[in-house]
C-alpha cells in the first residue's frame, strides 16, 4: 500500500510529517499545531480534504487523489520577510514537478520544441504571480500562506500547497487543468515526496530571508507574463501594463503605457488578450 513518506533530503534536514486520512484542512490542522506549541519544520498531508480553501477564502476542491499539504514554518516576526515563502513554495514545487516527470518542462512537436504557456516560453511549467503554478497556461496548483502571531515574537506562518494530480475543479473563472488529464502518471504520493526534498532545497536558499535575492533571481527564470501585458485587479480597481518584475519584498512592478510603475503587494493577475479585455 502507497503511504505519504518525507524524502531522504528531507528527514535528514529533520522535517517531520503528520498524516490524515480525512481533514478540513491542513492549513487549519498546521495553525492549531503551531498554537499547541508546535516547533515547526512539520508537513501536514492528507488523503483527503474536504474543507481546502484558497485566497480570499475561496473554496478548493480537492477531491481523492489529489495533492493536499501544508508546512508549518516558526519564523522571526517579520511579516514581509515570510511572505516570501510563497516563493519558495512554488520554486520547490516547479523543481519536484521537473524531477518526477520530466516531460512536463517541453512539449517536442514535429518540428522540435513547441512554444507553450501565457510568455510564448518553450517552457510549459511557469510560475503565476503570486502563488500559483501552470502547466500550458492553465491552474496546476495553487499555493496558500497564512501566519499568526506566536507569544515570544515569532510568527508561525503554514504554506498550503494544493496539486491537481488527478482532477482539476470545474467551475472557475479560469482555464484549469490536472496531471491525469494530461496523461502524467504521477501520483501524489510520489510527487510529495519530491516536493518535502525539493523544500528543503529551496529553504536553504532562502536562509530565513536572506537569500531572497537568490530566489527572487530564480523564480524570475520561470515566470508567467514577464515582458508582456498583464491586468491586475486590485479589490474593485484593475491596473495594466507590462509585468516587468517583481520586487526586493517579492511585490509585482508594472509599467503602464504612459510609462508610470506601479508596485503591487497582492492582486489577481490576468495575461493576454484576457487582459486587454479587462482594462
Amino acid at each position: 500500500m502507497m503511504e505519504f513518506k518525507l524524502g531522504r533530503a528531507s528527514a535528514e534536514s529533520a522535517y517531520r510529517l503528520k498524516f490524515f486520512e480525512t481533514t478540513g484542512s491542513t492549513n487549519a490542522e498546521g495553525l492549531a499545531a503551531a498554537r499547541a506549541g508546535d516547533p515547526g519544520r512539520c508537513w501536514f498531508v492528507t488523503a483527503q480534504q474536504t474543507a481546502g480553501r484558497g485566497r480570499r477564502g475561496r473554496p478548493w476542491a480537492m477531491p481523492a487523489g489529489n495533492l493536499a499539504a501544508s508546512l508549518l514554518v516558526v519564523v522571526p516576526n517579520q511579516p514581509a520577510t515570510a511572505a516570501t515563502l510563497g516563493f519558495v513554495a512554488g520554486l520547490a514545487l516547479d523543481e519536484a514537478l521537473r524531477s518526477v516527470a520530466p516531460g512536463l518542462a517541453f512539449r517536442i512537436g514535429l518540428d522540435g520544441i513547441e512554444g507553450h504557456g501565457p510568455a510564448g516560453s518553450r517552457d510549459r511549467l511557469r510560475l503565476k504571480w503570486p502563488n500559483d503554478v501552470l502547466l500550458d497556461g492553465a491552474k496546476l496548483a495553487g499555493i496558500l500562506l497564512e501566519a499568526e502571531p506566536l507569544p515570544d515574537d515569532r510568527l508561525a506562518v503554514v504554506i498550503g500547497i494544493g496539486v491537481n494530480v488527478v482532477a482539476a475543479p470545474e467551475g472557475l473563472p479560469y482555464p484549469a487543468t490536472a496531471l491525469a488529464e494530461l496523461g502524467v502518471g504521477i501520483d501524489a504520493f510520489r510527487l510529495f515526496e519530491a516536493l518535502s526534498d525539493a523544500w528543503a532545497s529551496v529553504a536553504r536558499v532562502w536562509n530565513e530571508g536572506r537569500g531572497f535575492k537568490s530566489v527572487r533571481r530564480l523564480w524570475l527564470d520561470r515566470a508567467a507574463g514577464l515582458g508582456e501585458t498583464v491586468a491586475v485587479r486590485v479589490g474593485e480597481q484593475v491596473f495594466s501594463g507590462v509585468f516587468e518584475t517583481i520586487d526586493e519584498e517579492g511585490r509585482l512592478v508594472i509599467r503602464s503605457p504612459e510609462g508610470l510603475v506601479r508596485t503591487i503587494a497582492a492582486g489577481e493577475v490576468h495575461f493576454g488578450t484576457v487582459a486587454t479585455s479587462r482594462q
